[in-house]
């Protein structure tokens, strides 16, 4: 996909990437080099990798009002669970990282052993 770009069409996977398919394969690409970033910024507790977690999360729970609130609208059940599932997730991350007990954990200086 990188090296040809139209031998395969990303629209195929689209309930996957949730938008990114008109930006081609770079963009995919780069959001799952900075998810992977993030993911081992919270494996080594850094605190930066925290702050961004949140914020994902919460930018998260802000783009799927929409598509909740379509759904109840549109008497579409299926949507609407999957979408409320999205939003209990995203909050419990959040709720979990702003636990003063976990924050403390990432504010600690690193252990070299």
């Amino acid at each position: 996909m990188l090296l040809r770009p139209d031998t395969m069409s990303l629209t195929s996977a689209s309930f996957l990437l949730g938008g990114l398919e008109v930006a081609g394969p770079y963009m995919f690409l780069l959001v799952g080099a900075v998810g992977a970033a993030v993911g081992l910024g919270l494996l080594r507790l850094n605190n930066w990798a925290r702050w961004i977690a949140i914020i994902v999360a919460m930018l998260g729970v802000v783009l799927l009002v929409p598509g909740v609130s379509s759904s109840v609208v549109g008497f579409q059940m299926g949507r609407l669970a999957w979408g409320a599932v999205g939003v209990v997730l995203r909050v419990m991350i959040v709720f979990y990282l702003y636990q003063e007990p976990v924050a403390e954990q990432f504010r600690k200086p690193p252990k070299i052993t």
